[in-house]
């Protein structure tokens, strides 16, 4: 498989392709099963029909050679897909249909016996992956069809794919050990590679002759292994892969950064083909790294230049990717040089083509998955053959830099103007804490995240009113019933400190977008989160401005209906940042601080319509920690500024809240501590409270570690809940602790809801009645 005659890589590729579909195809079939709606083999249908029409729509758009189509696919998650290949997971029976979807979705969203497995961010993403958790003596059993039947599949479809897995040191470096466990999950590397042998060995004897194995951990900083350790990892791992007498070609791939020690690990060892993320972005954060590529990399036999931005939404300058391009063929004449996009193009919507709402001289700006996939080929063909592209992308980039949209005076003005360094609020946390006992909580406080289901019913009365067949005056009085009703449930419950639910809150950032001045949204522009989970990131196309409160009204009118304290609901500015496509033309500080300021004129009239607890939502604050250990101060310095201007001028009995979830936040505890706000919550549950392990004596306000996972459909116990409760009490002292559930209830149902909270106020009754809170 591995000689002369074997066909040559593509000259235009691309990393991966969205998986979910144009009009959420998987999404809508993954619910429909999980509901028990369709059968599994109605879930196989309509799975193997969006993956065939995804291939015959990538060679529609160019990517004719063999092995370009990525075969990028996975129902939940891509590491749990390649864990389940290479039997880091799973029983390594691979027997009905029936048996496959239900074991995956068992470790992907856990049953009645069995919690899901931890989930976390991807990379700098906001994408979440499953983390695989292996024992000390691990007996990886691969199951190698999982991988043969997509190619199949294709086959069978007239398309030879290229198979893409998660490779052996990044999915071990994105393990855990298992709960009792004492081996580190790299350690199990000589094991697990045999794993990735056997697969490798059956693929090749069914004739695939590429492979795509992702190995973003060399691009990292992380805390399982340093990068001269990983770099000697992949050396060992790819050597012996390499060395096997019966494999595919190996195309490894590094996204989403600069590998340093990892990329001359791959050189040395020389895969057949192997990528390197060249984006402007990447080479922002490394300035150097272009060189560092033509130093290192003339071994090896066809480079890949991953040039095309696969992470944000504008259109390419591809005289100026070209240019790179260039540079790099003449400084590497005896090395192939191929294009591709920088990462995979899960992380953006599918076609600008799709969109009819979009104002017409933003539109052109644009790249969605469909352009890149355009401006690859037409940058692998080159400006005299694909003219007519490089001509129209020259024009977008002089029309948006001449934009008057782009600029707004008053906003630069007003962020000028604002002190420089870090602000801080007054008085200090001991004297707000001393103001704010007029709230009268209890012990262990109970409340919310903040958003509560959104309803089959609500979201029709959304569409309805979104296409004229329902008018404003009937839209608002459907969302006050909701309002009312989430009241309703909350006070019936026994909660403490209530919300309104958002039921008029399409998505926590998309909600902001639409009521921002710099920001336009999208109509089709879905974006896969995690599973079933999608959502439509705003493009910030200029300086941001608040024109009219946007929350006012409906906290307002919430409190009115209780005598409970209701908290206002804010989405953060890195998190408004993190979770849109983001400007390129200007620092992210800059629209950090603009968004600081316009959310800081929200918490003031929030003050003035008599709110007391304020909660400014910040999750994504560790997803946009950089990659590479000597970016990160700069970062969280201007992170925390965003946040602090938000609440700097907040009234000192203004309790405020923030929350954070589903990220590794032990690496960013004392930024999180440095937020300032009076109560922080933050995912807890599925990781069992191992988060408290780094909160110590610098986490000086109040915590509500979440108790229960709202990404599974399945309701802890009272006896599990009061369990987690106990055991954050062993490491926060219980004058500063809250009770609250990990996330937002928004994805999940009424009845699941209510069983679960209802728990959790039980639980928080019997930890407080056996006397434990005493103890502590």
């Amino acid at each position: 498989m591995t000689s002369a005659s074997s066909v040559p890589f593509p000259t235009a590729t691309i990393e991966g392709y969205p998986r979910v579909g144009a009009q959420r195809e998987l999404k809508h079939a993954l619910e429909k099963f999980w509901a028990g709606n369709i059968s599994a083999e109605d879930f196989h249908v309509a799975t193997h029909a969006l993956r065939v029409d995804t291939y015959n729509h990538l060679h529609g758009l160019g990517l004719t050679q063999p092995y370009a189509i990525p075969a990028d696919v996975a129902h939940y998650d891509h590491v749990l897909e390649t864990a389940l290949t290479v039997g880091v997971l799973g029983s390594g029976e691979d027997d009905s249909l029936e048996a496959r979807l239900e074991e995956e979705f068992r470790l992907a969203r856990g049953n009645a016996d069995t919690p899901a497995l931890e989930m976390t961010k991807w990379f700098d993403t906001n994408y979440h992956y499953l983390v695989p958790e292996l024992a000390d003596t691990p007996s990886f059993r691969p199951v190698a069809a999982r991988v043969l039947r997509i190619v199949e599949e294709a086959r069978a479809a007239g398309h030879q794919v290229r198979p893409v897995l998660v490779g052996p040191v990044t999915l071990l470096a994105l393990s855990k050990a298992a709960e009792g466990a004492t081996t580190a999950p790299l350690e199990h590397l000589p094991a697990l590679v045999e794993a990735y042998a056997q697969v490798l060995s059956e693929l090749a004897g069914a004739g695939v002759e590429w492979v795509q194995l992702l190995e973003p951990a060399l691009v990292a900083d992380l805390e399982s292994a340093s990068d001269e350790e990983l770099a000697q990892h992949a050396r060992t791992a790819y050597t012996q892969l390499l060395g096997l007498e019966a494999r595919p070609q190996l195309y490894v791939t590094t996204p989403y950064g600069a590998a340093r020690a990892g990329l001359e690990a791959l050189a040395e060892v020389g895969p057949e083909a192997l990528q390197v993320d060249v984006s402007t972005v990447t080479l922002a954060a490394e300035p150097n790294y272009v060189e560092h590529i033509i130093a290192t990399a003339a071994q090896v036999s066809h480079l890949v230049l991953g040039a095309i931005d696969g992470r944000n939404v504008w259109a390419a300058n591809l005289h100026q990717v070209h240019e790179l391009v260039a540079k790099v063929k003449e400084a590497l004449p005896e090395v192939t040089v191929g294009v591709s996009t920088s990462v995979s193009l899960q992380h953006v919507p599918h076609s600008v083509g799709a969109e009819t709402s979009l104002p017409v001289d933003v539109a052109p700006w644009l790249s969605f998955a469909d352009e890149k996939v355009a401006e690859v080929v037409a940058l692998a063909a080159g400006p005299f053959e694909a003219a007519d592209a490089f001509a129209r992308a020259e024009r977008v980039v002089r029309t948006r830099a001449e934009s008057s949209r782009t600029h707004n005076d008053a906003v630069r003005e007003r962020v000028e103007a604002l002190p420089q360094g870090q602000v801080q609020r007054q008085p200090l946390y001991a004297e707000r804490e001393e103001a704010q006992r007029a709230l009268n909580l209890p012990q262990l406080p109970t409340t919310t995240i903040g958003s509560f289901p959104q309803t089959a019913e609500i979201r029709a009365c959304r569409a309805a009113h979104r296409s004229g067949e329902l008018s404003d005056a009937d839209y608002v009085e459907a969302l006050r019933r909701e309002v009312a009703h989430v009241v309703e449930v909350q006070e019936k419950l026994g909660l403490d400190v209530l919300v309104h639910g958002e039921p008029e809150r399409n998505d926590m950032v998309q909600y902001f977008a639409e009521l921002l001045d710099g920001c336009v949204v999208t109509e089709n522009g879905w974006v896969q989160s995690y599973g079933s989970r999608c959502t439509r990131p705003p493009i910030i196309v200029g300086d941001i401005s608040r024109p009219e409160a946007m929350t006012v009204e409906w906290t307002r009118y919430a409190q009115s209906l209780t005598d409970k304290p209701l908290k206002g609901m804010l989405t953060g500015p890195v998190t408004i940042l993190a979770w849109s496509f983001a400007r390129d033309d200007v620092p992210l500080a800059v629209s950090a601080d603009q968004l600081g300021v316009a959310l800081a004129d929200e918490v003031r009239d929030l003050e003035e319509a008599g709110v007391s607890i304020i909660q400014i939502d910040e999750p994504a604050l560790r997803e946009l920690l950089p990659l590479r250990r000597e970016h990160r101060a700069e970062y969280l310095d201007w992170a925390v500024r965003s946040f602090r201007l938000v609440s700097v001028n907040a009234r000192p009995e203004t309790q405020i809240h923030t929350h954070l979830c589903y990220s590794e936040f032990g690496q960013i505890i004392d930024a999180v501590a440095a937020l300032d706000a009076d109560v922080t919550s933050i995912e807890a549950a599925r990781s069992r409270m191992e988060l408290l392990q780094d909160v110590d004596d610098r986490f000086y306000s109040q915590l509500g570690p979440g108790i229960y996972d709202i990404h599974s459909p399945r309701v802890p116990s009272v006896a599990e809940m009061a369990e987690l409760i106990r055991a954050a009490l062993r490491s926060f002292p219980a004058q500063r602790l809250w009770i609250n559930p990990d996330c937002g209830l928004k994805t999940r149902g009424y009845k699941e809801t209510e069983a679960a909270l209802r728990n959790m106020v039980l639980a928080r009754d019997e930890v407080l009645g056996s006397g434990a809170v005493q103890e502590s």
